[in-house]
């Protein structure tokens, strides 16, 4: 018999037929993602779920007994209790390295969009108010030539790295949890403290998975030693950078700009502050976002769902959980 799986987001057919090679399907037919409820009442007799967000812990695996692998779209996974999981024998997957080069040119997007006030400057000409040539304040910040600072150099951080020395002859400094001296030989990327990347960046870059470690890593006294002059870009996750932080920053122009792709809640509420700042861009979690990187995040989600309930070891097993496949 076929293993029973549930798809828990919208898949192409493609990829759905690929996964019915293989399992008995379910699927989530909803317009907008599963909720949490929701899932927990699809998943009685499912060995198998492919997840595109929501969190997975205890109280849903309690309802998930037959539950074996939980392959998640994306490659962060901080949704998924890991303990919870272990001590139910279900395994993790996800999808490192598959998105770096798309959502490091969404970075690199932001990084021009808030330089060169590029959607205030749209929405100046569109508004009809280009009546004239444009005063000092419209004036925007050079990218060529200056100082990004990237916190965190995994794979997104390398393919930021690039962009900016190649293509902008910027100087590249970072931190990391451990220092990469290969790539600082290719790229020419310097290795410095938290406290030096910020005090001496015009670019802030946050390219950190979120952990206990991260999380709220960027506060107040972070935003004190920057140059008033700075901008700073996170497409990782929201709650690396305190947002009440960071907004008092931007309210009291510690820091120039905030180019955002992610927040501490999601969606975020339409009413929160960094919504009605001109100093702010804001898009809606889209690092990821190309018709060809989802496609193929999707189907190595599928290849790994697979892999993993024929008893082999997935292609990108999450790394907690080595230890337990191979025991």
């Amino acid at each position: 018999m076929r293993p029973k799986v549930y798809i828990a987001w919208p898949i192409p057919d493609e990829i759905e037929a690929y996964l019915a090679e293989h399992c008995s399907l379910r699927k989530w037919k909803g317009e907008i993602p599963i909720r949490y409820e929701e899932l927990k009442d699809e998943l009685k007799d499912a060995e198998g779920l492919l997840l595109g967000e929501g969190r997975i812990d205890a109280g849903l695996l309690e309802q998930a007994p037959h539950l074996r692998v939980v392959s998640t779209i994306s490659a962060g996974y901080n949704n998924l209790d890991i303990e919870a999981m272990k001590s139910r024998n279900v395994i993790g997957t996800n999808n490192p390295g598959i998105s770096d080069n798309s959502v490091a040119d969404l970075v690199f997007g932001l990084l021009l969009a808030a330089a060169r006030k590029i959607v205030k400057l749209d929405r100046y000409v569109k508004e009809g108010c280009w009546t004239r040539g444009i005063d000092s304040s419209w004036y925007g910040l050079d990218v060529h030539h200056s100082t990004i600072g990237i916190i965190g150099m995994g794979g997104i951080g390398q393919e930021v790295a690039k962009r900016a020395k190649a293509g902008f002859d910027m100087k590249v400094l970072y931190y990391n949890r451990s220092r990469r001296p290969e790539v600082e030989h290719r790229l020419g990327a310097e290795y410095c403290s938290l406290e030096e990347l910020l005090t001496q960046s015009d670019f802030i870059v946050v390219m950190l998975p979120l952990t206990a470690q991260t999380d709220h890593l960027i506060g107040d006294r972070h935003f004190d030693l920057m140059k008033p002059s700075a901008v700073l870009i996170n497409a990782s996750r929201g709650s690396i950078v305190n947002e009440r932080a960071l907004i008092e920053a931007l309210r009291a122009r510690k820091i120039s700009a905030a180019a955002l792709d992610v927040y501490e809640f999601e969606p975020v509420n339409p009413d929160h502050p960094l919504l009605n700042m001109d100093n702010v861009i804001t898009l809606p979690h889209v690092g990821s976002a190309t018709a060809k990187t989802r496609f193929n995040m999707v189907m190595s989600a599928a290849r790994n769902l697979v892999a993993a309930l024929k008893g082999e070891t997935p292609p990108f097993l999450i790394r907690e959980f080595k230890e337990s496949v191979q025991n």
